[in-house]
């Protein structure tokens, strides 16, 4: 090969979160905040990056024996608080049979006849009065790159209390209810126009369950679903239509979160032109290459002005491609 001549990288070589991360040169770890950390579920949706050591996991849980499994689970870049994250206000904590329905809003009697499978998880076992944080107010949050929010309907308050942290946040995945389970508890259209109000769109749906509606039941499977929806993780995230809205940090993380741990399989076209801003600094050149769902990434020969003089011999005076990495694209889709 001829000195100087470009050297393409195929698209799995490059689609670890490690090479993502050293290509965007990340001057941090990405900070995921976790509301409602109980591990009940299963492994988190930030577990890749958390994997890569790539993030630091700031999480809360008011249940002492979810905090107690956390704590027993957690790796170097973990910590965990007691603390229930809410209005600020003092709030009754409603213990049910099954963690996973325990909540300040108490169960809907009305809803568990409609949805009477669950009836036995979300009998109230105890009660005991708790102080709520505001996010806002929690010194041991700074800047959020990642939210994740499962909270049994208090995420509204969470959101809305929380509007000064959520500033630079990028990505939100947060447990919504189509059909309220709880007393009170608010729609999944208040905290949609929340969200949106603080200039999050949704991204994608992590995971959607529908659930039969009582008597009914399909070759007597009472969980057999038919059409009617329940709830659902979603993931929103920043404004990727307005990208100029963002810093380039705010865009980076963007990209690693993206890449790491959403769920869409998707081209790499749209992480790296929201991150042109941050190639253009590196005195970078972006085209793109004919085939669709690539972009190509043609760096300057000389790594003047690169803010990671580490990576320069890897990228710069190559061609770097890319394609069918789990990062953004334009469209989404």
């Amino acid at each position: 090969m001829l000195a100087g001549s470009p050297v393409v990288l195929t698209p799995m070589s490059m689609t670890s979160s490690h090479d993502v991360a050293r290509l965007l040169g990340m001057s941090r770890l990405t900070h995921v905040v976790d509301i409602g950390a109980n591990p009940i579920e299963g492994a988190p949706p930030y577990r890749p990056l958390l994997d890569a050591q790539l993030c630091r996991i700031t999480g809360f849980e008011p249940q002492a024996s979810a905090l107690a499994e956390l704590n027993l689970r957690k790796g170097a870049n973990e910590t965990y608080f007691p603390y229930a994250v809410g209005d600020g206000e003092a709030h009754t904590l409603n213990l049910c049979a099954y963690s996973g329905w325990t909540s300040t809003f108490v169960p809907s009697a009305d809803a568990l006849e409609v949805f009477s499978f669950f009836k036995n998880n979300a009998r109230v076992v105890d009660r005991t009065r708790i102080e709520t944080q505001r996010l806002d107010d929690l010194a041991e949050v700074d800047d959020i790159d990642f939210l994740k929010i499962d909270i049994q309907g208090g995420e509204l308050a969470v959101l809305v209390h929380g509007r000064e942290k959520l500033k630079n946040a990028v990505v939100i995945q947060t447990e919504l209810q189509f059909v309220n389970l709880y007393e009170g508890q608010p729609s999944f259209g208040e905290v949609d126009q929340e969200l949106r109000a603080q200039g999050f769109i949704p991204h994608a749906f992590a995971a959607l369950k529908k659930w039969p509606i009582s008597p009914l039941q399909f070759g007597g499977d009472p969980t057999q679903p038919l059409n009617q929806l329940l709830e659902a993780d979603v993931v929103y995230v920043r404004d990727f239509v307005h990208p100029d809205g963002m810093s380039s940090d705010q865009l980076k993380h963007l990209c690693l979160i993206g890449h790491s741990c959403l769920i869409s399989r998707v081209g790499a076209s749209r992480c790296w032109s929201s991150a042109r801003r941050y190639l253009r600094e590196r005195s970078s050149n972006i085209s793109r290459c004919s085939t669709a769902g690539f972009e190509r990434v043609t760096c300057s020969s000389q790594p003047r002005g690169c803010a990671t003089p580490a990576l320069a011999p890897q990228v710069h005076g190559q061609v770097v491609c890319l394609a069918r990495t789990r990062t953004f694209s334009r469209p989404f889709g």
